[in-house]
């Protein structure tokens, strides 16, 4: 189903809002005028597009270019304007490249993708669009990585995409990370996992392996191991009163 028909769909079965991850562009068309047909669709159907989620590397993206890379995520953030959302979500790195010579953590690393967080994000705040980085990309995942990245961007129109289940691909216990990170929220995604252990035979198709070493396979929200209940009660309690979407 090409996108622009998904968005009466999400009214029909009874969503308040949508969300874009990626778009995909028809055949003869422009990313930028099919923006401008979702959000006319979006206008037209009676549903609110809340959140546009674009891939970003500052570290491998555009060739290792940071410059062209902060480039091209702003002229992801002009395709947010178009669709009239009030925030963005972008990756920040998937890590170091393989022939990357010199210290692969985290924290050498960390300068580099907060100047790429912090300069698209001063773009953004001059068009009223809030951005975000995600637990997402192993690189930056769990919740300790993540509030850094935030302290070291220090701007006010930068935070956070909570998603409950992510932090489960870097091992880090979910209803820790969200307490951790609603400091920083700006918007939230419920999404649940089956987890395996990696001491115990690998689960075959369907599974896929954290940095840690154990599986992962998605599951129906609230059907798997991800604790949602309690991921949903910090929330409340910490006051967030924004979008929580679903995945799965």
């Amino acid at each position: 189903m090409e996108q622009k028909a998904i968005i009466a769909k999400t009214k029909e079965i009874g969503f308040d809002v949508i969300e874009f991850s990626k778009i995909v562009v028809p055949e003869g068309k422009t990313l930028p005028d099919y923006a401008a047909e979702l959000r006319a669709e979006a206008d037209r159907v009676g549903i609110d597009i809340v959140n546009y989620t674009i891939g970003a590397d500052f570290l491998k993206g555009s060739n290792g270019d940071l410059q062209a890379e902060i480039e091209r995520v702003k002229g992801e953030v002009d395709i947010a304007a178009i669709l009239g959302v009030p925030g963005m979500r972008h990756d920040a790195s998937s890590g170091w490249p393989a022939d990357h010579v010199g210290p692969k953590s985290f924290e050498a690393a960390l300068p580099r993708l907060a100047e790429g967080c912090r300069a698209v994000t001063e773009y953004a705040a001059s068009k009223g669009i809030k951005t975000m980085v995600e637990n997402h990309g192993w690189f930056c995942q769990e919740s300790v990585r993540v509030e850094k990245l935030v302290t070291a961007v220090n701007h006010p129109n930068f935070g956070v995409l909570i998603d409950m289940g992510n932090f489960l691909c870097a091992d880090d216990e979910p209803a820790v990370a969200v307490s951790r990170l609603m400091p920083y929220a700006f918007h939230c995604h419920a999404k649940d996992f089956h987890v395996k252990s990696g001491n115990e035979p690998a689960p075959g198709k369907g599974w896929f392996g954290t940095r840690g070493g154990n599986y992962l396979r998605g599951a129906i929200v609230g059907h798997g191991d991800v604790p949602v209940l309690q991921c949903l009660r910090i929330m409340q309690r910490d006051g967030y009163d924004g979008v929580l979407s679903v995945e799965y």
